[in-house]
């Protein structure tokens, strides 16, 4: 671009006006800033390599060049960071926090202290604030976790239960019910 005016500051700082309207300041760091000739956009070029941008709407997009991440923050408050490896977090004003893994897994943190993953096979596991979790496997079974038991219960109705103490409980949809003691021994079994 033509440039329309230069003007040398005492500090070292240079600015520089194009016939567009944009306007660029370089300062004695390495530094530099280019204004939009909309007068909105603005993107700084620091000494390190990181880059800010501001857009006309408020948008905020900083690119971290050591770390090869962007960390962008919308006028709503939505803030997205984007690692190099491809891991992708969303924090939402409301305390939200949704991460994308690079195998695309997806977490979500609720600000209740819930916690959701989805995997990429379909497997959902959910994580209550007492510490209980819930697996949801892409076959339809169903696992639950508590600090009294884990219990899985699968599509046709069989619900397996294994206590802390070791002992199992299978109950059937028949309407069976089998019990083993820690050691696998079969301590009941009303088989109909």
């Amino acid at each position: 671009e033509e440039i329309q005016r230069e003007t040398a500051y005492p500090d070292g700082k240079v600015e520089k006006v194009l016939k567009n309207g944009c306007h660029l300041i370089f300062f004695p760091n390495g530094t530099w800033k280019k204004v939009g000739s909309d007068g909105k956009t603005i993107t700084i070029t620091f000494f390190n390599g990181d880059v800010k941008q501001v857009m006309p709407d408020q948008t905020v997009i900083y690119y971290y060049a050591d770390a090869k991440t962007t960390h962008t923050t919308y006028s709503n408050g939505l803030e997205v960071l984007q690692f190099s490896n491809g891991q992708i977090e969303k924090h939402y004003p409301d305390g939200k926090k949704e991460i994308t893994f690079p195998d695309q897994t997806i977490k979500n943190l609720f600000t209740d202290g819930q916690e959701e993953s989805i995997f990429p096979d379909g497997t959902i596991v959910r994580i209550q604030r007492d510490g209980s979790k819930t697996i949801e496997f892409n076959n339809g079974q169903r696992e639950l976790h508590t600090s009294q038991f884990k219990r899985r219960e699968y599509p046709d109705g069989t619900v397996k239960t294994v206590y802390m103490n070791g002992q199992q409980e299978t109950k059937y949809v028949s309407g069976r019910v089998r019990v083993k003691d820690k050691d696998g021994n079969i301590i009941m079994d009303t088989k109909l």
